[in-house]
């Protein structure tokens, strides 16, 4: 708990459905990521494994927070951070290992940028590749050349344009950053309306990035902060459901940019095009795992301290 005078909880969210011995990792991981005192809630989509439960049983500082099925990653992760509105709250899935320092890390940039309304770490995989998870927002041309030839060719401008891989590391505005961990503005992600609930999984993270970033807010990369994600869990349990839903929400997201009367023949060619590459994902494991990361997570360690930015900056 803190003390009258120190700083109040920091409200840590992360959205669980049976998340296994990882989440009691998360925890632990917590506990020196942040020399801020921490609440985690633990949104609950129906886990059975009673993980969520032996992890607030062990930690006083942990909840659970029961959502009443399985109700999708944006709106689990809404309900969580229903009854805060004001300062900051730290979104992640419950299979990340916080490295030392890596909340305080982004805590300290969230000061660099006053604009910023989210803020991610680098997210590294247990084989030590560096995941992109700071990316330009989908274009038209950019989306259909990763869609089409990442799995294949991994290198092709279209990828490297908007994962942004030919870059080093460095703290700097993204377009979207990835929704397993997010250091989010409440303000500003309530005044949005926070994620929204029509995506189940997949691109609710770039959906809140664009809405957010139409509304003036910034979006920032922060690789002095550092991860660990072992990913896939929903995946390997369900992997014919995960590749449908994650096609599906590219369909949502991309048919949304393109609303108009004068679009349909478009949006035709998005569900053609990625009903295609559904089906083709369900047969090759290649096509579902999509472009392979370019960068590895040892270049972390040549990314230059952050500088104070000025005040009219940010």
């Amino acid at each position: 708990m803190s003390s009258p005078s120190g700083p109040p909880p920091l409200r840590v969210v992360a959205v669980t459905y049976s998340p296994g011995a990882a989440l009691e990792q998360f925890v632990d991981s917590l506990a020196d990521a942040t020399s801020r005192p921490v609440e985690v809630v633990l949104a609950d989509n129906g886990s059975t494994d009673g993980a969520p439960e032996r992890a607030a049983s062990r930690h006083p500082h942990v909840r659970v927070l029961r959502t009443g099925g399985n109700i999708g990653y944006g709106a689990a992760a809404n309900a969580g951070l229903a009854d805060v509105r004001t300062g900051r709250a730290l979104i992640a899935n419950p299979d990340l290992r916080f490295s030392p320092g890596s909340v305080d890390e982004l805590l300290a940039a969230a000061d660099r940028w006053p604009r910023a309304a989210t803020l991610g770490p680098a997210i590294m995989t247990p084989d030590g590749e560096l995941y992109p998870s700071a990316r330009d927002l989908p274009r038209l041309s950019t989306g259909a050349g990763h869609a089409l030839l990442g799995w294949a060719w991994p290198g092709n401008p279209w990828t490297a344009r908007y994962r942004r891989e030919r870059e080093a590391p460095r703290e700097r505005p993204a377009g979207w950053l990835s929704g397993s961990c997010l250091l989010v503005d409440l303000e500003a992600f309530w005044s949005v309306g926070g994620f929204d609930p029509g995506y189940f999984m997949y691109f609710e993270d770039v959906d809140l990035a664009e809405r957010l970033t139409r509304a003036g807010w910034l979006h920032v990369y922060v690789p002095t902060a550092v991860v660990e994600h072992e990913g896939g869990h929903a995946t390997r349990r369900e992997p014919h459901r995960m590749q449908r839903v994650h096609h599906t929400s590219a369909l949502r997201y991309l048919s949304g940019q393109y609303p108009r009367r004068r679009h349909a023949p478009l949006r035709t060619a998005f569900r053609a095009g990625l009903g295609g590459r559904m089906l083709v994902s369900y047969v090759s494991g290649r096509v579902a795992a999509g472009a392979r990361f370019q960068r590895r997570a040892r270049e972390l360690a040549a990314v230059p301290a952050p500088r104070r930015r000025g005040a009219g900056e940010g």
